[in-house]
């Protein structure tokens, strides 16, 4: 390993299994100071018979690194605050935020219960938020002081946040909302030092058991396109000191494959001058319409 991460203290969320365990480890592997968090659910969110966080650090330590775990709720104050106070009283200081936990409650929207709704909104967005908040009022006291941090933040969107999913209106708009949190953080934070970057991973987990049911099944050779292993070099280059510069920005990860999402931008465009009426207007819309890009397929559809 390159040592890419030396000296650095990362924080990574929903890190007991998949992608979360996939990139702590890599961290370590490169040099990072982890805080492994984990609460121990099930997929749905439901309490599950033990957390998998001991288990990460076990795997870290007995490979060299330094790790701890934390079992605390991030999408409480309470779990967020002490995630981040976790990793200042272990060591002393804060360097990477990597945003991940989740679980699923899909449902099409007809059948989509408003409890439902909320747990996938709580666990992704809120879960993304908070952590987010208590990091970065510390790293703002830091460069008060006049000790720039060199910090980032790493958030995990989907392409269900991107270009929609069926089945998975919750999870969709949740995915959706972090894209728009890393951008206004990305914006409100440089000035303290921190960067903030989201990518929209594809890989086998539990959580995309249904989504990639033929191929689950790892190759006995070869390359394993589905292992979220293939995700984690990207994030733990954006929570390096490596990535300067890039801020603000959507990547996409996939097997040996990485892609720079360009988001909402203005395409074709009308201007009259003056108010439309709406025949004017729903017949400009067409002509602007077929000026411009069929959109992405919704996955699913």
């Amino acid at each position: 390993m390159s040592g890419i991460c030396d000296g650095r203290v990362v924080v990574v969320t929903g890190a007991g299994r998949g992608l979360g365990r996939a990139h702590a480890r890599v961290f370590a592997a490169e040099g990072a100071r982890l805080v492994v968090n984990d609460l121990g659910v099930g997929l749905d969110g439901a309490p599950g018979p033990d957390s998998p966080a001991g288990r990460v650090v076990d795997e870290i330590r007995a490979a060299g690194g330094e790790a701890v775990a934390h079992g605390g709720d991030v999408a409480t104050t309470e779990g967020a605050a002490s995630l981040i106070a976790t990793a200042l009283e272990t060591y002393g200081r804060l360097d990477t935020l990597v945003n991940n936990a989740g679980f699923l409650r899909d449902r099409m929207l007809v059948n989509l219960d408003e409890d439902d709704w909320d747990a996938v909104l709580r666990v992704h967005l809120k879960g993304h938020f908070l952590p987010l908040k208590h990091a970065a009022a510390h790293w703002r006291a830091e460069a008060k002081a006049g000790r720039m941090p060199t910090a980032r933040i790493v958030n995990t969107s989907s392409g269900a946040g991107l270009l929609g999913s069926v089945g998975q209106g919750n999870y969709s708009a949740a995915k959706a909302g972090i894209v728009g949190l890393t951008l206004v953080a990305a914006a409100e934070l440089a000035r303290y030092g921190v960067q903030v970057n989201a990518v929209a991973p594809a890989a086998r987990t539990r959580m995309t058991e249904r989504t990639f049911a033929d191929t689950m099944t790892a190759p006995t050779s070869g390359f394993d396109a589905m292992a979220p292993e293939n995700v984690s070099p990207l994030v733990v280059w954006l929570g390096s000191a490596a990535s300067a510069g890039v801020s603000g920005r959507v990547f996409e990860a996939e097997g040996g494959r990485i892609t720079v999402m360009e988001g909402w931008r203005p395409g074709p465009s009308a201007d009259k001058g003056a108010r439309w009426s709406p025949g004017e207007a729903g017949e400009t819309a067409l002509k602007l319409l077929a000026e411009a890009p069929e959109p992405g397929a919704v996955h699913g559809a």
